[in-house]
């Protein structure tokens, strides 16, 4: 329990530091773009917009940050432009998963660390009994 705590923790947190990576690319050589949201969830929106190139790009990821995005609506996006794949709604950056990362986290810890306590209690009663010391039930 204490292994996979520590890595879904350690996961979590590469994932918000990818996601201030990827915040960097953008804002090192930004373009602005209005899209189309093409299909809207919680986790993954796909959208459609148009460089000034006259090219047309449907990032086969999504776009980042796609919260409370519905199909048909027209957005602001910003883009990396040497990879114009790499994109997220204009005005949002890494901060919006600060809370979602952190409540994973609380989360697994607020489950491992009462099964992590019991496991513990469990082996040194068991400890105890392949000892021959005296076990709590014998007190009663």
């Amino acid at each position: 329990m204490y292994i996979a705590a520590i890595t879904i923790t350690v996961l979590s947190i590469l994932l918000l530091l990818a996601a201030w990576r990827d915040d960097a690319k953008i804002e090192s050589d930004m373009g602005k773009a209005t899209a189309e949201v093409l299909s809207a969830g919680k986790l993954r929106s796909a959208v459609s917009f148009v460089t000034p190139d006259g090219v047309t790009h449907n990032p086969e990821l999504g776009v980042l940050y796609p919260t409370n995005l519905t199909a048909g609506q027209r957005i602001d996006v910003e883009y990396f432009r040497a990879d114009p794949d790499l994109v997220r709604v204009a005005g949002r950056d890494a901060r919006v998963a600060i809370l979602p990362t952190a409540s994973v986290i609380v989360v697994v810890w607020a489950i491992a660390i009462p099964a992590l306590y019991l496991e513990r209690r469990m082996r040194h009663r068991r400890e105890r009994r392949i000892a021959g010391g005296p076990s709590p039930e014998s007190f009663a």
